[in-house]
């Protein structure tokens, strides 16, 4: 089932990087605006399914599915800026404090976690992306050379910054080399992490949150920070270390500026889930 649920995901994921795809999804959606209702119900019933599977029948849970994905299929039908930015913190926040989760036996919280991440992503992608065609998100692939530039010299900026504060602050351990080093072990880690971490959160705090306030307020650094604040806020209570992570959210923030200015200058959101792919490989690979 894990199997199944992950690779039904990684199809959304990444299917909605062709034209063709978005572009006939699109159309059909246009022909009856009220067809986006289809999407949450199907993850619901897709949610209902995993959790049958897992031996973890909850009502009160699927019901509160059903909720975190109806909300924001009603928020962006509505088509108002404000409404838009609700719907992106409904999508986001209930699946941060994996809201619900005492609802359900342990043995089915990994699973639930799976499902209740791609459903988010798998939304985002459908109401943003394929119904409201909402401009800015840079869901495609790179369509110039500086796409591949810019996440170099992200990296030779980020690299350096953040080890040596990592370093300072005790966050990072210290500097080794995995013995023996494996490169196609590293570009493994780093697809993995592509796939898994940077694009969907890409999309979350710069495909959505950082063009939904440069829209609304200017593409000016004041709104690269709020959306870096925000990324970095949103690491407060994720380990390593005790909580909230305060060493945690400056790193991030840090890291999320120079992902956000990537974003910002390049033509596809792959250049700043490039980036933030890397970073987290080789923080994982030569300091824990």
């Amino acid at each position: 089932m894990q199997t199944a649920v992950t690779v039904f995901f990684l199809a959304i994921l990444l299917g909605m990087f062709v034209p063709a795809v978005r572009a006939g999804l699109g159309r059909w959606f246009r022909g009856g605006p009220r067809r986006i209702f289809l999407v949450p119900a199907a993850l619901t019933a897709l949610f209902a399914v995993v959790l049958a599977a897992s031996g973890a029948r909850s009502l009160p849970f699927l019901l509160l599915v059903a909720a975190y994905t109806f909300v924001p299929a009603a928020l962006v039908y509505r088509a108002r800026p404000w409404l838009d930015l609700v719907a992106i913190f409904a999508l986001w926040l209930p699946v941060e404090f994996t809201l619900g989760k005492q609802l359900l036996p342990q043995s089915a919280w990994g699973m639930a976690n799976i499902t209740a991440r791609g459903t988010a992503v798998a939304l985002a992608l459908f109401l943003f992306l394929v119904f409201r065609d909402y401009q800015g998100m840079k869901y495609q692939a790179p369509r110039q050379a500086t796409d591949f530039a810019y996440p170099s010299i992200g990296f030779a900026t980020a690299a350096p910054v953040l080890i040596a504060l990592g370093l300072a602050l005790g966050f990072l351990g210290p500097f080794r080399m995995p013995a023996p080093f494996r490169a196609g072990a590293f570009g493994l880690l780093f697809l993995k992490t592509l796939v898994g971490v940077a694009i969907p959160e890409e999309l979350l705090f710069r495909g959505l949150l950082q063009n939904w306030l440069m829209q609304k307020f200017g593409s000016s650094y004041k709104s690269l920070l709020a959306a870096a604040l925000i990324f970095g806020a949103a690491h407060l209570n994720n380990p390593p270390g005790p909580l909230p992570n305060w060493r945690y959210m400056i790193l991030a923030s840090i890291a999320g500026l120079i992902y956000g200015r990537v974003f910002w200058k390049s033509s596809s959101l792959l250049s700043s889930a490039a980036l933030h792919a890397l970073v987290n490989s080789l923080r994982h690979t030569f300091f824990l």
